[in-house]
Parts: C-alpha cells; sequence; structure tokens
C-alpha cells in the first residue's frame, strides 16, 4: 500500500513500487484530466505538479513522489486553484486557446508552474518553460498570449 496526497487529500493505493504515477492518477485514483500521451516524457500531456514543480507522471514512479504534494489538473481548477491558476483558466477561456484539448491540461500546468515563479515571463521565458509541451494542433501562438494575458491578469 502506498499513501500520495493529490489535491490535497490523502490517498493509499495498492499498486507496485515502480507503477507510474500517470497510471496511479488515472486508474487508481480516477483523476482523467492528466493524459497519456507518448508514454516516454517527451510531449508534456501527462504534466502534474509535484511539489509545485512540474513533472511528467509517465516517468515518474509512485514510489518517487514519497511525501511529496501532488496537484493535477483538477487540483488545479476550482474554489482551491492558486490565483495563478485562475489566470491561467481565464486566459485560456478569453484566448481561445484549445482546438483539439487533449495537450491543454499538461499545458496548463506548465503555465501555471511558470507563472508561479515569474509573474512577467518574456516570450523566451514562456518558450523555455513550455518546451516540453507538444501540441498537434499548433496552437503555440495561442498558449503564449494566453500566459501573456494571465501575466497581466495577475497584476490587476
Amino acid at each position: 500500500m502506498i499513501k500520495l496526497k493529490v489535491n490535497g487529500e490523502v490517498r493509499t493505493v495498492d499498486v507496485e513500487d515502480d507503477t507510474p504515477l500517470l497510471w496511479v492518477l488515472r486508474d487508481e485514483i480516477g483523476l482523467t484530466g492528466t493524459k497519456f500521451g507518448c508514454g516516454v516524457a517527451q510531449c508534456g500531456a501527462c504534466t502534474v505538479h509535484m511539489d509545485g514543480q512540474p513533472v511528467r507522471s509517465c516517468l515518474t514512479s509512485v514510489a518517487d513522489v514519497g511525501d511529496s504534494e501532488i496537484v493535477t489538473i483538477e487540483g488545479l481548477v476550482g474554489a482551491n486553484a492558486s490565483k495563478e491558476a485562475q489566470a491561467v483558466q481565464a486566459a485560456w477561456r478569453a484566448l481561445d486557446v484549445v482546438q483539439c484539448g487533449y495537450c491543454q491540461s499538461g499545458q496548463m500546468m506548465s503555465a501555471a508552474a511558470l507563472l508561479t515563479e515569474n509573474k512577467k515571463p518574456t516570450d523566451e521565458d514562456i518558450d523555455a518553460a513550455m518546451s516540453g509541451n507538444v501540441c498537434r494542433c499548433a496552437t503555440y501562438v495561442r498558449i503564449r498570449a494566453a500566459i501573456h494575458d494571465a501575466s497581466r491578469r495577475l497584476e490587476a
């Protein structure tokens, strides 16, 4: 049995230590907002926060989590969302960023982490922070614009 703190709640799961966090979140806990994309940490669809830092859950084993706080896209939204997360959500809606939407939970997780660390990112900062997130629909221009919009919302 492994105990994980996910979205502020302690969850106990009966899985092997080497089970990827992604599958624990999706199959054991039922949080399906985190997506499987490539399985080799190259696309970013599986991005979650571990102690506030974006990590790829497809290659993070549950044994590597330990006492860390995991936040998924489900934990990034709603009443408990940080001001950065709220700004990202508002910007994503206002600028109609989503096309197919498959990668967007990972995109939003990376964007929120960036804005938590850097409230006024430059294009270069955004490109560096988002470089591990792939969008097959190529919404990169809208994503960058939304991150700038979220930054402005944080100033207000």
